[in-house]
C-alpha cells in the first residue's frame, strides 16, 4: 500500500510539473530529447559520411565497409563517436528550437491568417523559417563537431615519410572554439552558415510537409502507430535530404578549409565552392557520401519525428487539429464579443 501511495504521489508530482510548463517548454523539451536520441544512435555513420565528404582519398576511395575497418583499428569503438559530443550539444538545442520553432510559426500563420489553407503552403512556410531559424542559433556548435569529426587520429601523428602531419589537432570541444574564434574571429565560428542556410530552408520544410502530409492519409486509429511514425518520418527525410545534398557536401568542405594544409586551394562563396568542387573533384563528390547519408537519414529523422510525437502525448502538447480548433475558436469568440459591444 505504501508503495502504490508513493507512485501515485509520484504521479500526480510529474502531473502538476507537465501542467506548470508553458506550451513552448514542453515541445522545447520534446524537440530537444527526440533530436540527441535520433543523433546518437547514427553517430557511427555519420562520423564515415562527414570523412566521405572531406577526405575523400583516404575514404571514398577504399568503401563504406574498409572506412569502418579502418577507423576500428587505428582509433578504436571511440573513434566511431569522435565529435558526438560537439554534435549532441549541437543538435539538442537545435532539435528543440526546430521542432518549437515550427509549431510556434505554424499556430503564428494560422491565428494570423485563419482562412490560409492546412496543407503544403502552411507545413513549407513553417519548417523552413524553423529550419533557418535553429540554424542561426546552433551553428557553430556544428562547424566545431565537423571538425572534430574531421580528424582522424592514428598511433602516430607522423607520416609515412616521417614528416610531421601539419593539420590542426584540437583536443575537445572547448579547445575547437578558442582556437577557430583566436584564428578566425566570430567569421570563423560561421565558415559555410550560407550553404547552411540555403540548403536548410528547401529541407527543413520538405521534411515537415512529406511527414505531415502522409500523416494525413493515415487512419486515425493508427496516426499513434510507432511503425507508421516511423515509415513516414523515413520518406520525408530521405526525399528532403536527396534535393538538398550538395549544399552540405559544400558547407562541410567550406567547415574543414581552415583544418586543411596551406596550400589548399581557397574556398569562397557557396557557388563558387559548388562550381569549384565539380571542376576540381568532379560531379560526383557533391553526392559523396549519399548512400551513406540515406542509412543514417532513415532512422535519424524517423527516430526523431516518432520520439517527438510520443513526448508531445506524454507532455500534452496539443495536436495540430486541436490548435487549429482552438485558434479559429478563440477568433469566433473574438468576433462575437466585438459585435457585442
Amino acid at each position: 500500500m505504501a508503495k502504490k501511495g508513493e507512485e501515485r504521489d509520484m504521479g500526480m508530482f510529474f502531473d502538476g510539473i507537465i501542467k506548470s510548463m508553458p506550451l513552448f517548454a514542453k515541445e522545447l523539451v520534446a524537440g530537444g530529447v527526440a533530436g540527441g536520441l535520433a543523433k546518437s544512435v547514427v553517430a557511427p555513420l555519420e562520423r564515415v559520411k562527414i570523412l566521405f565528404q572531406t577526405r575523400q582519398a583516404e575514404f571514398r576511395s577504399v568503401g563504406l565497409f574498409r572506412s569502418f575497418e579502418k577507423i576500428a583499428k587505428t582509433e578504436g569503438i571511440i573513434g566511431f563517436y569522435r565529435g558526438n559530443g560537439a554534435s549532441v550539444a549541437r543538435i539538442v538545442p537545435y532539435a528543440a528550437l526546430h521542432y518549437m520553432t515550427y509549431e510556434q510559426y505554424r499556430r503564428w500563420i494560422i491565428k494570423r491568417f485563419p482562412d490560409i489553407p492546412r496543407g503544403p503552403l502552411l507545413d513549407l512556410v513553417a519548417g523552413s523559417f524553423a529550419g533557418g531559424t535553429a540554424v542561426l542559433f546552433t551553428y557553430p556548435l556544428d562547424l566545431v563537431r565537423t571538425k572534430l569529426a574531421y580528424q582522424v587520429v592514428g598511433p602516430s601523428k607522423i607520416n609515412a615519410i616521417g614528416v610531421v602531419n601539419t593539420e590542426q589537432v584540437y583536443r575537445g570541444i572547448l579547445d575547437c572554439f578558442s582556437k577557430t574564434y583566436k584564428g578566425s574571429g566570430l567569421r570563423g565560428l560561421y565558415r559555410g552558415v550560407a550553404p547552411s542556410l540555403y540548403g536548410i530552408f528547401p529541407y527543413s520544410g520538405l521534411k515537415f510537409y512529406c511527414y505531415e502530409e502522409m500523416k494525413r492519409h493515415v487512419p486515425r486509429e493508427q496516426k499513434k502507430n510507432i511503425i507508421v511514425n516511423l515509415a513516414c518520418g523515413s520518406v520525408a527525410g530521405l526525399l528532403g535530404q536527396t534535393f538538398t545534398y550538395p549544399l552540405d557536401v559544400v558547407r562541410r568542405q567550406m567547415q574543414v578549409q581552415r583544418v586543411l594544409a596551406s596550400n589548399s586551394p581557397e574556398l569562397k562563396g557557396t557557388m563558387e565552392t559548388l562550381i569549384m568542387i565539380a571542376k576540381n573533384q568532379g560531379w560526383k563528390q557533391l553526392f559523396s557520401g549519399l548512400s551513406i547519408n540515406y542509412l543514417k537519414v532513415v532512422p535519424s529523422v524517423a527516430i526523431g519525428f516518432t520520439v517527438y510525437d510520443m513526448l508531445k502525448s506524454t507532455l500534452r502538447v496539443p495536436s495540430h487539429d486541436e490548435a487549429v480548433i482552438e485558434v479559429v475558436t478563440n477568433k469566433r469568440n473574438t468576433r462575437t464579443s466585438s459585435l457585442h459591444t
